[in-house]
């Protein structure tokens, strides 16, 4: 469990400075388009960059606290034993997908991107970079959900 903490610490620390990022960025977009009088040229890119990152990144710290949206009407009916086994059902259902859309589709898209050599029209960053975040989501949600299934923490 002391890793599954410093990784949480790590994301946690990461998110909140992706975040105060955004806020400069934001504040400068701002400050140069009424005050200044000329909109800076890289800030609207950076932040929907930045986006994607805490977004994704976002997912993936959710889904190892727990915090993450659920609908437990089914499991409710359902006694203790009943709701271990499909809390382990759903994080396998978990698993899976993340391997299939968000490790494998992810680091495709990844391939496909840096192989084409895209950049992104303001930044001049290779797209790649930004999409990297989604199979690094998808290891981070897999982490979780199998620490959650050996751990006995799926209640």
């Amino acid at each position: 469990m002391e890793i599954r903490q410093k990784i949480d610490k790590i994301l946690g620390n990461t998110l909140a400075f992706i975040m105060a990022i955004m806020v400069v960025n934001v504040l400068w977009q701002v400050f140069t388009r009424f005050v200044v009088g000329t909109p800076s040229s890289f800030t609207d890119e950076l932040a929907r960059y930045l986006m994607i990152w805490v977004g994704v990144l976002g997912a993936a710290y959710i889904s190892g606290r727990k915090m993450h949206v659920a609908i437990d009407l089914f499991p409710a009916k359902l006694n203790k034993e009943g709701q271990a086994k499909l809390k382990v059902f759903v994080n396998i259902l978990i698993i899976l997908f993340c391997f299939g859309a968000l490790i494998v589709g992810g680091i495709r898209l990844v391939y496909i991107t840096y192989t084409l050599e895209q950049y992104s029209a303001a930044l001049q960053i290779p797209l790649a970079l930004v999409y990297l975040v989604i199979p690094i989501s998808g290891v981070l949600i897999i982490f979780y959900k199998i620490s959650d299934i050996f751990n006995k923490q799926v209640l």
